[in-house]
């Protein structure tokens, strides 16, 4: 009896077994990179509007601790990690005459979209 040599029983992968591994792998990693760009494009814009609303937040707190506002639209630069805030302050009197309300729209400078709104009251103090 001849038996066949050792190689000739050892069976490996054909070309279209090989061919069809890399197509469901990179269909797989494809999928994997356009998540991972979807994720990092929203914790860049989440990081934005947590920014944004400190900023605002901070800027109310300052507010009532200060007398004697103008009512009208007034706006200054701040800066914080490592970036330029435009923070847009509307001050008008409310319904209640021992308040006053304030608007605060907060955007990164050179920008127009408002990343962060918030409204609050303080007190009306006569000067």
């Amino acid at each position: 009896m001849a038996s066949r040599p050792f190689a000739s029983r050892m069976r490996g992968f054909t070309l279209l077994e090989i061919m069809v591994a890399l197509a469901i792998f990179s269909t797989l990693a494809a999928a994997v990179l356009s998540a991972s760009q979807y994720v990092v494009r929203q914790t860049g814009a989440l990081e934005e509007r947590l920014f944004a609303a400190w900023l605002a937040d901070n800027h109310l707190n300052e507010l009532r601790l200060q007398t004697g506002w103008p009512l009208d639209l007034q706006q200054r630069i701040v800066s914080m990690d490592r970036r330029d805030w435009l923070l847009r302050q509307r001050i008008s009197v409310s319904p209640d005459p021992r308040l006053l309300k304030v608007d605060v729209d907060v955007s990164l400078s050179g920008r127009e979209q408002t990343v962060h709104r918030a409204s609050g009251w303080i007190p009306h103090r006569d000067e």
